[in-house]
């Protein structure tokens, strides 16, 4: 018999930001890379997105690359130490709503598995903190000496996640109709359109215009805000405001 699944995007749909970023501030902390680097390129894009005066996809692409320009050349032994710091203190920094929905569907028996485009050493450490079966995100690629290359097999897009959502189908023979899935942004739209439960969290505006566009995901799509101490559970005909 098929398996029930519940995949979960993890940045910005269970984390309540982005671990890269909490990663990349720790890793400055600690001068393992240059702090220059932060104040000069990476600071300037996260202030206009917190002033939003930016498009928080294009926020994180930008971010990303920064960020994989500066560990290139460090010991994979390095991000691991920084990993399970961030961790230890931002792991918890999770949407409630998220949080009691991976441990409902585990009540329910269900194969949970995180499918995000942060790098696979942070969801990695992510997946064990859940306790969820499997997971991938982006894969930061490492020499024969442990050092990162600099190179990535990226897990943001929605194609990326379409491919993964196929791979894990098979290894856990998955009913995707009956299955659930998580995301908030335009790159999750595929696993939402693979199951037969997607829900929004929070979702940007790119997603949401494309949820609005596509009569099938609209018509089962849930959306869900969370803010401050309230949960909201909204119509899938919900108003874009610009």
């Amino acid at each position: 018999m098929k398996k029930i699944g519940a995949l979960f995007d993890v940045d910005g749909t269970l984390y309540r930001d982005s671990l890269m970023v909490e990663h990349f501030k720790k890793m400055i902390k600690y001068e393992i890379i240059d702090p220059s680097i932060w104040h000069n390129e990476a600071k300037k894009t996260f202030h206009n997105w917190d002033k939003r005066q930016g498009n928080y996809e294009d926020y994180l692409l930008e971010v990303a690359q920064i960020y994989l320009n500066s560990v290139k050349g460090i010991s994979r032994k390095h991000m691991e130490f920084m990993c399970d710091q961030v961790i230890a203190k931002k792991g918890e920094r999770v949407y409630r709503y998220t949080r009691d929905r991976i441990q409902w569907h585990k009540e329910q028996g269900h194969t949970i598995i995180f499918i995000s485009g942060g790098p696979d050493y942070l969801v990695e450490k992510m997946a064990e903190k859940y306790g969820v079966q499997d997971f991938i995100g982006t894969r930061y690629h490492v020499d024969s000496q442990g050092l990162l290359t600099g190179e990535i097999d990226q897990m943001w897009d929605s194609h990326s996640k379409e491919a993964a959502i196929k791979e894990f189908e098979q290894k856990y023979e998955l009913d995707l109709p009956r299955s659930y899935a998580y995301g908030d942004t335009n790159g999750d739209i595929s696993m939402l359109k693979a199951v037969g439960n997607p829900t929004a969290i929070n979702p940007v505006r790119e997603l949401l215009v494309n949820i609005k566009k596509d009569e099938r995901l609209k018509e089962k799509v849930q959306l869900i805000v969370e803010r401050k101490d309230v949960i909201y559970k909204l119509g899938n005909d919900v108003e874009i405001i610009n």
